[in-house]
């Protein structure tokens, strides 16, 4: 990574929209090659996805997130800003809800006893993991369905009574459209974070969370040239007539100008602020499936269950998983002595369920957790919100990679840049920043250094 400007790469002013992760790593690259940087966030705080907010007396992210010790990228950034040496790292159990029963599959034991599956069956889907996580190839997996594939190597017993039920919840009758892939990117993920030194299942955070994460991280970029724009939605980007360069309108009615705009949102929402693009550029931009998610966090007195994360197979639950961010969060230093369990619901972006009021899915988890934990008490609720994302994760569908629109468009110096074109991995924070960094090497800094060579012919007739 350069540190200053090159010959090759005059000092230019940058937009980049959308002040999540990818948008920072973007937005520090950038800096790092001598150019001036703003970023514009549509939320009155930066994050995006890893945003916090207050939870009873805490400040905590919206939405769960935890770092693996295989991941690198982010480690490195948290490097950067002072932070990773402070991760604590826990080991964490995973439970199953089957049968109407919690159960623990924590380890090769407990799989190998796992009630819902005969011993074969637990056998096939055994070396259905151990084979994904083998697989290096990802592209041949993107032409096969995820049913098809799991069904060839699992079995129809494991993939109703295990797999069936998993896809459901977390993809709902979108699983039909989706690819192995999908499936090769999870397991491929813990598998390298195993490998990665601890040979068991070790999570991480830093203290504070993801608000502690971006304030630093923020004022870094800030004391190194970043302007920041919160509660600046970006409605229109558009060529300037008058010489080079875009004027961008934003939600305020204002309007700046800037040589190049980078923009990391949802891809739908990319189609949207660019009237110039093309139409087969509009057509996969809008293309592009996403997930969203209804998730609550609920702070409590008492914990649920000792599992970070509880998969659940009965299909008459109304939820994804249970999260209990306690197993990994001390709870007495970072919790105020509480416990905090989050109740994602994920949904494809055009579900109406996205647009179930709070009071709704409130009172729908609050009845399915006293159903599933005998212990489980209203009495022990001491706060309980729930956020919402339309645009969480695109669709792995069928021959994904090849649909893909393109990061350079045809309207120059505005790209297209966000975490729909994560290809060899599932959507998390690492992922997102080692794509920003990638893409912004290999595809957007060299159109960049080749379109600063061919000077603009307005700006050259004003010269003359």
């Amino acid at each position: 990574m350069p540190d200053s400007i090159s010959e090759d790469a005059p000092r230019r002013s940058w937009l980049v929209v959308g002040g999540g992760v990818m948008g920072l790593k973007i937005a520090r690259d950038l800096i790092a090659r001598g150019q001036d940087v703003t970023i514009a966030e549509a939320a009155p705080v930066m994050g995006g996805l890893t945003s916090a907010w207050q939870l009873g007396d805490i400040v905590w992210d919206r939405f769960y997130h935890v770092t693996l010790l295989s991941d690198s990228k982010l480690r490195d950034v948290l490097s950067e800003i002072g932070l990773e040496s402070e991760i604590d790292w826990v080991e964490t159990k995973t439970g199953f809800y089957a049968d109407g029963k919690l159960l623990s599959m924590s380890n090769t034991a407990e799989f190998l006893k796992f009630p819902p599956l005969s011993m074969f069956e637990r056998l096939r889907l055994g070396g259905t993991i151990f084979y994904a996580s083998k697989i290096k190839s990802w592209r041949r997996l993107e032409k096969l369905s995820v049913e098809k594939w799991l069904r060839r190597w699992s079995g129809n017993g494991a993939f109703e009574k295990v797999w069936l039920p998993l896809l459901k919840a977390k993809l709902g009758d979108a699983y039909k459209q989706t690819s192995a892939a999908f499936i090769w990117a999870h397991t491929a993920r813990m598998y390298k974070a195993r490998r990665s030194g601890a040979k068991k299942e070790m999570f991480g955070y830093v203290p504070g969370g993801y608000a502690r994460i971006l304030d630093q991280w923020v004022n870094v970029l800030t004391e190194q040239g970043l302007t920041v724009r919160t509660s600046s939605p970006v409605i229109q980007v558009a060529t300037a007539n008058d010489g080079p360069g875009l004027d961008v309108t934003f939600g305020n009615g204002g309007t700046q100008r800037f040589d190049n705009v980078v923009s990391t949102i949802a891809s739908p929402l990319i189609s949207k602020s660019c009237d110039e693009l093309t139409s087969v550029e509009k057509q996969k931009l809008d293309a592009i499936r996403y997930l969203g998610v209804v998730c609550a966090s609920m702070l409590l007195k008492e914990p649920i269950s000792p599992y970070y994360v509880t998969n659940i197979t009965d299909t008459w639950v109304p939820l994804t998983a249970v999260i209990e961010m306690s197993t990994i969060v001390n709870s007495e230093t970072q919790l105020g002595g509480n416990h905090l369990v989050y109740l994602p619901k994920y949904l494809p972006d055009d579900h109406e369920g996205l647009n179930e009021t709070d009071d709704d899915y409130k009172e729908k988890c609050l009845s399915t957790l006293e159903k599933m934990y005998d212990h489980f008490s209203r009495d022990n609720v001491l706060d309980f919100k729930v956020a919402r994302a339309k645009y969480v994760a695109a669709l792995a569908t069928i021959d994904y990679s090849t649909r893909l629109p393109p990061i350079v468009t045809s309207v120059p110096g505005f790209y297209a840049l966000n975490s729909a074109h994560i290809l060899e991995g599932n959507l998390n924070v690492n992922e997102t920043i080692t794509l920003g960094e990638t893409k912004l090497a290999d595809e957007v800094w060299p159109d960049f250094v080749a379109r600063v060579k061919t000077p603009h012919p307005v700006a050259n007739l004003q010269q003359a």
